[in-house]
């Protein structure tokens, strides 16, 4: 079985084409899932993140309060890096049993999508990277406007991620998203044939 990486830098678009891989039919382990079952009440990563920050993280329904969690690791590479060693190796392991269970059904290619993957260098991990891109002007936009986030936090989670045009470097097929939604959708189609049919042109 294939593995492949989709990564991409926050509002580039990944989000959208591993929801177009996945109504093609390829399985997609997605990253945000994992990420939110790992800090899940009950679970030790949760107990570990409010013995570092304290009962205030937590909602009122004693769940993670992952707003309040994104603005403490924005303001503090120390606690970023803290909530990455808790975090990290429990997504990795749960990514690992599910790519498992897809092997055992003789499924041909899933993908993972990894958010970070070049930043927690999981590069080795995967068997193909697929990057998907937009200028830093046109995600920035996006967070303001389709997230409603204040400018000074756009360009926090901007700043927080490797540059785009480094990863392009090492990326196997890059998909640019600065255009329309068809042109998008059209990408993903290719995409899709590639991976079935690793021979088919590139997007």
């Amino acid at each position: 079985m294939r593995v492949i990486g989709l990564t991409g830098n926050i509002a580039a678009g990944k989000s959208t084409v591993a929801a177009g891989l996945a109504a093609a039919g390829l399985p997609v382990i997605d990253a945000d899932t994992l990420a939110r079952e790992v800090v899940a009440p009950g679970t030790s990563a949760l107990a570990a993140i409010v013995a570092r920050w304290g009962p205030t993280i937590l909602a009122a329904d004693g769940t993670l309060d992952r707003a309040a969690l994104r603005r403490r690791i924005l303001a503090d590479p120390a606690d970023r890096t803290a909530l990455e060693a808790i975090t990290h190796p429990a997504i990795a392991a749960r990514r690992a049993a599910r790519t498992a269970e897809l092997a055992a059904t003789g499924a041909p290619v899933v993908i993972c999508d990894i958010p970070l993957l070049f930043e927690a260098q999981l590069e080795d991990t995967v068997d193909e990277i697929v990057l998907v891109d937009a200028p830093v002007a046109v995600r920035r936009a996006r967070l303001i406007h389709d997230r409603g986030l204040a400018p000074s936090e756009a360009d926090a989670l901007i700043a927080a991620q490797m540059p785009a045009e480094r990863k392009r470097a090492h990326a196997d097929v890059v998909i640019d998203n600065a255009g329309s939604r068809a042109d998008l959708d059209a990408a993903i189609a290719m995409l899709v044939r590639r991976l079935l049919d690793p021979s088919a042109t590139r997007p």
